[in-house]
């Protein structure tokens, strides 16, 4: 499967190359818009549009103030972090395990913002960076104790396997200072939230605490059940503040694609 996602995509870059080259022809490139080809590895959309969307929800459910200073936690090609160029008066730290777009970052965003910064996480990732020496259920957060108000996490914990997700949880809390807020999205399954026939994605392989669309590659999309996320964030100092539905799952009343939630750090 993983082979068969790997030769996918190179397909997907040929195409988004040639797309590149010839917008550089007719002179139709904006500088903090990343190339075609680097979209192909992160996801779906449009750059500009789901960007924005997620500064509203970040502003209108997360809290999120112009003054914060900010974690991005899986920065990828800076989709979260150009709409906030403009807003944001805070420090904002962004790290990745992509290599190609923690350089795009680093090289269009911060010269004109140089209170955005991006580092790489050389967490191991056959996708992303295969030669990775960290494992992302030990890896620590390369930042001191309290030191953002807001951290978000888009399309991360769709991604992570329990050990992982735990591990994530708890460095969000260490690193965000008493009240702040954790904004992250998942792939949430319960009786309050069941995947129904319109649902766009069939998490039906079972794990060991998690289900997956996909049994050779996990990682590639991952549910977990309400039940155990909450275990999982009643062993942090995270408390969760509020819910959103996604529309994955069906429903039309969905606040964006995935599932979202905001926790705050009580202690």
């Amino acid at each position: 499967m993983l082979e068969r996602l790997v030769h996918s995509r190179r397909g997907s870059l040929i195409v988004a190359t040639l797309a590149d080259a010839w917008d550089t022809i007719r002179r139709r490139r904006d500088p903090l818009v990343p190339p075609r080809r680097l979209t192909v590895f992160v996801g779906a959309g449009d750059f500009q549009q789901m960007g924005e969307d997620f500064k509203r929800f970040f502003v209108e459910l997360g809290g999120l103030k112009p003054e914060d200073d900010v974690l991005d936690v899986g920065s990828g090609i800076g989709r979260m972090a150009v709409p906030l160029l403009g807003y944001l008066r805070g420090c904002y730290e962004g790290f990745d395990v992509y290599p190609a777009g923690i350089r795009w970052c680093q090289k269009q965003i911060t010269p004109r913002y140089p209170g955005f910064r991006f580092q790489l996480a050389d967490i191991k990732n056959e996708l992303y960076n295969p030669s990775g020496r960290h494992s992302a259920s030990d890896y620590r957060f390369p930042y001191d104790d309290a030191s953002f108000d807001f951290a978000f996490l888009t399309s991360v914990f769709t991604h992570l396997l329990p050990a992982d997700a735990r591990n994530y949880l708890n460095e969000v809390c260490r690193v965000l200072r008493k009240g702040g807020t954790c904004f992250a999205t998942f792939f949430l399954l319960g009786e309050e939230q069941p995947a129904g026939d319109g649902a766009q994605l069939d998490f039906r392989i079972e794990g060991d605490g998690y289900r997956s669309t996909n049994a050779t590659t996990p990682e590639v999309a991952v549910a977990y059940m309400r039940t155990d996320l909450d275990r999982m964030l009643a062993g942090t100092g995270l408390t969760l503040r509020s819910s959103y539905r996604g529309s994955w799952s069906g429903h039309e009343s969905g606040t964006g694609f995935q599932d979202i939630l905001v926790a705050v750090k009580s202690g």
